[in-house]
């Protein structure tokens, strides 16, 4: 199990709940197609499950 995560942004947010919208904003995603390096812990599998039709997951 990695201890890190590569979150990218694939769906834009515009359309999305603002619940969403400001998860996508905490988890460092600004624009399309950006990918950010996050912990591999329960906060931020949560964050990711909420959004997981916006964005792709890899292992890092």
């Amino acid at each position: 199990m990695a201890d890190k995560l590569k979150v990218t942004l694939v769906k834009s947010p515009i359309s999305a709940k603002p619940k969403h919208k400001k998860t996508v904003e905490a988890l460092g995603l600004t624009k399309m197609h950006k990918t950010v390096e996050l912990p591999n812990n329960a906060a931020t599998k949560g964050m990711i499950d909420q959004v997981s039709y916006m964005v792709k997951v890899e292992e890092a």
